[in-house]
């Protein structure tokens, strides 16, 4: 099977994408948190009624990453938000700062900022004013950004500083897609992991019933787990119904180079991965948000067959 970028490998018919307007940095104010938040919003220049896509970044990177997600659901009908959190690198956060144990809630407090000052975020964009959805939210993100589109879901982390598992869950987002997302805390957890990523040793996934797509790599071979590569897929495992799992053949940790465009860390570049996320994604998320469900029922048909890049199954 020849699979090529224009070439919907689901077997739905593609739409033309749309030209996008991207502005960046829109600034927030942020009292407490060391430095305002910094966003990008991207959207398709024509449309109304845009349903949001909160996209939170992995470890160290900002709000410039993730180009080949970003751009593709902005030219495809979404408004798609990017805020940058205080682990990314542009920032230098040092790494004796008081703030390090409390990297993953700054995170969840980030979105929260960019959900309550929507229509700033809408003002500052030329053209937007009036046009996004804010009853269709979806939060995403990949890797600790995973973590942090889950929590908004339901996931539950045990706050390393109080012993505490609060629930943050916010009831405006209304799906999720998780990538590459971090599995079980506990035994599970190398040494290394334990030590220095607090956030990750006592995930709880039972209250996490909001709808999500997660996306899991069968060579996501993580030094943070003891076990392999199925650790990705616990946010699918653990988690109440509701969920889907896509299961890709052959992809390591950034899943054929979603982080962004011929992105050095990408150890396992394959276009026609990323190409399938892209329209996987744009599905399911038009699905859950209540715009459109003829691309998921489509998309779950032709995964009901065996496919050369993965596998798809629902809870």
């Amino acid at each position: 099977m020849t699979i090529t970028s224009d070439t919907v490998t689901t077997g739905v018919v593609a739409t033309a994408p749309a030209p996008v307007v991207s502005v960046k940095p829109i600034v927030l104010p942020a009292p407490g948190r060391g430095a305002d938040l910094r966003v990008r919003v991207s959207a398709p220049v024509t449309g109304r009624d845009l349903p949001i896509v909160l996209l939170a970044h992995g470890f160290g990177s900002s709000l410039d990453g993730y180009g080949p997600l970003a751009d593709h659901w902005a030219a495809h009908g979404f408004a798609v938000i990017q805020p940058t959190h205080l682990d990314s690198k542009t920032l230098g956060v040092p790494a004796d700062d008081h703030r390090r144990p409390r990297l993953w809630r700054f995170r969840v407090e980030d979105m929260k900022r960019v959900l309550d000052n929507l229509d700033v975020l809408e003002a500052a964009v030329p053209g937007l004013s009036g046009r996004l959805d804010p009853s269709r939210i979806a939060a995403a993100g990949h890797s600790f950004g995973g973590q942090t589109a889950g929590i908004l879901l339901g996931l539950r982390v045990r706050d390393p500083q109080t012993g505490q598992s609060e629930d943050l869950s916010d009831p405006r987002v209304k799906a999720g897609v998780l990538l590459a997302t971090a599995g079980r805390g506990g035994d599970d957890l190398t040494p290394f992991a334990a030590e220095n990523l607090p956030w990750l040793r006592h995930p709880d996934f039972g209250h996490m019933t909001t709808p999500a797509l997660v996306i899991a790599g069968d060579r996501d071979i993580l030094p943070l787990t003891v076990r392999g590569a199925d650790w990705t897929t616990d946010p699918y495992v653990l988690a109440p119904p509701g969920k889907s799992l896509l299961t890709l053949f052959g992809a390591e940790h950034f899943l054929g180079g979603i982080s962004g465009y011929q992105a050095a860390e990408t150890t396992d570049e394959n276009p026609e991965r990323v190409a399938l996320i892209q329209q996987v994604t744009v599905a399911y998320l038009r699905h859950s948000l209540g715009v459109d469900s003829s691309g998921w029922a489509a998309t779950r048909k032709v995964f009901a067959n065996p496919h050369p890049l993965g596998h798809l199954e629902s809870t």
